[in-house]
């Protein structure tokens, strides 16, 4: 047994979290969270949900070659 506190394992993990977006896109974001008559919060976890596997593909500024 570890003195660390344990941490559950959830899908529902609620933690605050500041995340900063061009105006643009974040107007384009609140529109089509209107228009899907969802949060803002559900819009930007399904982008993330959808991406994710194109964003991994891309190299991290260690990866790239001078």
């Amino acid at each position: 047994m570890t003195d660390e506190p344990s941490r559950p394992e959830t899908k529902t993990d609620k933690r605050k979290q500041s995340l900063y977006f061009p105006e643009t896109m974040l107007v384009e974001m609140k529109e089509e969270a209107v228009r899907l008559n969802r949060s803002l919060s559900w819009v930007v976890q399904r982008a993330w949900k959808v991406a994710r596997r194109d964003v991994r593909k891309m190299p991290g500024t260690n990866d790239v070659k001078e």
